[in-house]
């Protein structure tokens, strides 16, 4: 559903980038669901199986599956240089980016892109969140997104020491067009060069 909705992001990062899409683990039913595939979830905050953005101090069901499904794609797919989330995938890359500043993961990842990304206000994620985070990253979020606010995208940003932040009028959705679209390309190519460079000053080490 993801890779359908960002045609025009990825069409855009094509040059830098080669994706792959994970499909969330739980899936979310819905009487307003009429499409063929249901929506699917990280995990859920409620008891009902149900997830909002905006709900604080509740649980985080099904968030061990979604972890071991990350680990298991990485291990067969992977490694990936960077991870890219949409809203509730979003907050899931913001958790992986802080697990790994703590060393909790057992793979790594380089950089991390959000759009419309948000921290977890599930109990067992309150302690991912106690100190900064050290890793190259993107946020890009809508002024008028009414689902994930503007403030809610920003407290997120604040845990990344060097965050290049990316806001566009629009709403709940992937942005890719003018400066957004600059912002994508001017991140990733950076990215890039940095891996290009890196093996240049692990050389220059060894000499």
């Amino acid at each position: 559903m993801f890779r359908a909705k960002i045609g025009s992001f990825r069409k855009a990062v094509s040059k830098y980038a080669q994706l792959t899409f994970i499909s969330a683990p739980h899936k979310v039913h819905s009487e307003e669901s009429s499409g063929e595939e249901d929506g699917r979830s990280w995990w859920f905050n409620a008891e009902d199986n149900t997830f909002s953005g905006k709900c604080l101090g509740g649980p985080a069901i099904g968030f061990e599956d979604t972890l071991d499904l990350i680990k298991t794609v990485v291990k067969e797919h992977g490694p990936f240089d960077g991870f890219m989330g949409f809203s509730q995938g979003a907050c899931l890359v913001g958790l992986l980016a802080a697990m790994q500043q703590k060393g909790y993961l057992t793979y790594s990842f380089k950089f991390a892109i959000f759009a419309s990304g948000f921290r977890s206000g599930s109990l067992v994620h309150k302690g991912f969140y106690d100190e900064e985070i050290n890793l190259p990253s993107l946020h890009v979020y809508g002024e008028s997104d009414s689902i994930i606010p503007k403030e809610m995208s920003e407290s997120l940003i604040n845990l990344f020491t060097k965050p290049i932040v990316a806001e566009h009028s629009g709403g709940h959705y992937v942005a890719c067009s003018g400066s957004i679209k600059d912002a994508y390309l001017d991140f990733l190519h950076d990215r890039y060069q940095d891996l290009v460079d890196q093996p240049e000053a692990d050389n220059n080490k060894q000499s």
